[in-house]
């Protein structure tokens, strides 16, 4: 079972991807499955995070105030101003240009802890910023989509603000209690929460697609264009930030990918709850998820090259000096 479990993680991003295809050309699929199931989903989502969170990662934000707080200035800002730029340059319909801005405002997602990890990035840093952000995003996120969106539609901010509490902050808090008072139970089922979290993501984006899916291969192909270019462009930026403040190369790396991945399924909930009037809204955020995965898992071999490399580079410079101190 642990086996099967890690597998399902590990290819997390090809199982998205597999469930988007076979919701978007078989809709019936998943179609039988009612969009207000997301919700649930979501919240079983982030109290799986609660449960592998510790008081330790909290105090992070304390230890490293400077690195944290770069962290979420970029995060709130760069994909926010990125996703409506990119709405005004591809003329989105209103419904669309909706869904693109929900997903820019959103905090980090979840995976990127796990792709920081394996693209050897600053994990503690990439923590930090996942917590802090999911913290802050209930006042935040319906603030941001109030400036961005609300000359296009009418944005209910404390509507929004209590619907993050309750399908985000509230799980993460259950979960942590049970961390704190059930110990050995956390212990058993945290091995099996990313595989059951990947599940949890790929169904979800199931839901979404199969009942869009008509309207998706009608206008699909410019969405996917915008989707991609908003978390190519946050990885690329995030990582250029860290360079242009001299961060060291972990802490680049940390930065680049938690703000280019994105808690999108929250960002589909929100549009399901909020505004159901515009369903297309719900399109950019089940893209994204199908593709940060991807680009992230990429992303991580990328990163994770190149510093096999300079490791390599760096041995076999120390070598060479160390052969010519000899013969000096």
């Amino acid at each position: 079972m642990r086996k099967v479990c890690d597998f399902i993680a590990q290819w997390m991003g090809l199982l998205v991807l597999l469930v988007a295809a076979v919701a978007l050309f078989m809709p019936a699929s998943f179609i039988w499955i009612e969009t207000k199931t997301i919700n649930p989903m979501l919240g079983v989502i982030m109290f799986g995070m609660g449960l592998t969170l510790s008081p330790k990662d909290f105090k992070i934000v304390l230890s490293r105030p400077t690195d944290i707080l770069i962290g979420c200035l970029a995060q709130f800002t760069i994909m926010p101003l990125l996703a409506w730029l990119l709405t005004l340059a591809f003329s989105l319909p209103k419904e669309l240009a909706l869904g693109v801005i929900l997903v820019g405002c959103c905090p980090g997602g979840t995976a990127s802890n796990v792709i920081t990890y394996l693209a050897k990035g600053d994990l503690t840093l990439s923590v930090g910023m996942t917590a802090c952000s999911t913290l802050l995003a209930p006042i935040v996120t319906p603030l941001l989509v109030w400036l961005m969106a609300g000359t296009m539609v009418e944005v209910d901010t404390l509507g929004m603000l209590l619907s993050i509490v309750y399908v985000v902050i509230a799980p993460i808090i259950v979960g942590l209690l049970c961390q704190r008072f059930l110990p050995q139970l956390t212990k058993a089922v945290t091995p099996y929460l990313p595989a059951f979290s990947s599940l949890a993501i790929a169904i979800t984006v199931g839901i979404v697609v199969s009942h869009n899916a008509d309207r998706l291969m009608l206008g699909g192909l410019i969405v996917i264009l915008v989707v991609i270019l908003h978390n190519i462009f946050g990885l690329s930026l995030g990582f250029a930030i860290g360079r242009l403040l001299r961060l060291e190369k972990p802490k680049c790396v940390a930065l680049s990918i938690e703000v280019g991945m994105q808690n999108s399924g929250l960002a589909s909930s929100l549009a399901n709850m909020h505004f159901a009037a515009y369903p297309l809204a719900t399109i950019p955020g089940a893209i994204f998820s199908v593709w940060h995965n991807i680009s992230g898992a990429l992303a991580a071999r990328i990163f994770s090259t190149d510093n096999r490399q300079r490791t390599t580079d760096n041995r076999q410079r120390t070598t060479d000096n160390n052969q010519l101190y000899n013969k000096l």
